[in-house]
């Protein structure tokens, strides 16, 4: 049952991810459309910095745990099944932090599709993994999953950087150490 359930709601963030493609990259902080609102708009660039970080590493994530999802009908090698659980168990929590970092500054996801992001795999390149079976499956993900994880440390770097929210640059770091060390680990299976 709980593998049905991981995969139903990997299925939907796919169609969201799929969806979310096609509408407008742009930060939306408001509730009136794409204009911010007048308490966004007098936020410090800082702020700006933080609320761009969780609206960009949200849909980030939320990729992963797609991505993740596959490796539970895709694969039976027993390292990749527990290093997928182990992102979804740590993104799952982390993509509810960034919400609610959201609606603390009072901002919301507004447009952001992601695949404008670092290290996002393209529609063609999650199709092409979940089609993937075995060791095949096995080289798409976690080549993929290793960009996926540079690009968010990436993002995570500029988060700390630019931004002064201490609850974000707490996560940030823990994004950074947590996903450096999972591509040590991905490279190791690789080589292995």
């Amino acid at each position: 049952m709980k593998f049905m359930i991981r995969t139903l709601a990997a299925m939907s963030v796919l169609g969201l991810l799929l969806t979310g493609c096609a509408t407008d990259h742009s930060m939306d902080m408001g509730d009136s459309g794409d204009t911010p609102n007048s308490s966004m708009a007098d936020q410090s660039s800082s702020e700006m910095a933080d609320i761009a970080f969780a609206q960009m590493m949200i849909p980030h994530h939320e990729q992963a745990v797609v991505m993740s999802g596959f490796a539970l009908t895709n694969t039976d090698n027993p390292e990749v099944l527990a290093l997928a659980q182990e992102i979804m168990d740590a993104q799952g929590p982390e993509i509810e932090q960034m919400n609610a970092i959201l609606e603390r500054f009072g901002a919301n996801m507004g447009g952001h599709g992601g695949h404008t992001m670092a290290g996002m795999l393209t529609d063609e390149e999650l199709e092409a993994l979940q089609a993937a079976q075995g060791p095949e499956f096995d080289q798409l993900f976690l080549t993929g999953m290793i960009a996926h994880h540079e690009g968010a440390i990436d993002m995570a770097n500029d988060a700390l950087a630019s931004g002064s929210d201490p609850e974000v640059r707490a996560l940030a770091e823990a994004i950074i150490a947590g996903q450096q060390n999972e591509i040590e680990l991905m490279q190791k299976i690789l080589a292995g």
